[in-house]
């Protein structure tokens, strides 16, 4: 019965991982720290990779992480071309402390707004902070939850790969 078990829950991790690797983004309309309306379906990046990373301002391993990406990400761009959007999950009354953030920070990421996490979870992102690659094709790629000190390097890793 163990083994059976364990087999089950090989077959299912390779299922998920394959209908990660297929999955197309939902459609979800959220606004941009402009107020503009955005359909997460339509997020691209000219046909390269792009990353889209679900985060709030009051997880701390995310702004570590999305200040980690942000000394990195000139080169990172010159590099490869990826983009990064940062989604916000704060809810309705902390999203307004989303603005000054990104500001102080002076994060240059497409910022956008999930007050209700209906993008993060149609993406699988339950918890913050959680990261996915996208292809130039609009396929997603890769998908991984949580943030260590260095894990920047296998994001980059993951969007050189594609490259190639």
């Amino acid at each position: 019965m163990k083994q059976l078990k364990g087999y089950l829950v090989i077959a299912a991790t390779l299922i998920c991982s394959a209908f990660t690797a297929m999955a197309q983004l939902p459609s979800v309309q959220l606004k941009d720290l402009k107020g503009k309306t955005v359909d997460t379906s339509t997020l691209g990046n000219d046909g390269k990779p792009f990353i889209i990373d679900f985060w709030a301002t009051w997880c701390k391993p995310c702004v570590r992480e999305l200040k980690a990406i942000h000394d990195l990400y000139p080169d990172w761009q010159e590099e490869t071309g990826v983009k990064i959007y940062a989604v916000s999950v704060d809810d309705a009354q902390n999203s307004l402390k989303v603005k000054p953030m990104v500001d102080r920070m002076g994060w240059n990421y497409e910022v956008l707004l999930d007050p209700n996490s209906e993008f993060a979870h149609s993406m699988g992102a339950n918890n913050v902070p959680h990261t996915v690659i996208v292809d130039g094709n609009g396929n997603i790629v890769w998908s991984h939850a949580g943030y260590t000190d260095g894990s920047e390097e296998e994001l980059i890793e993951k969007v050189r790969e594609l490259l190639k």
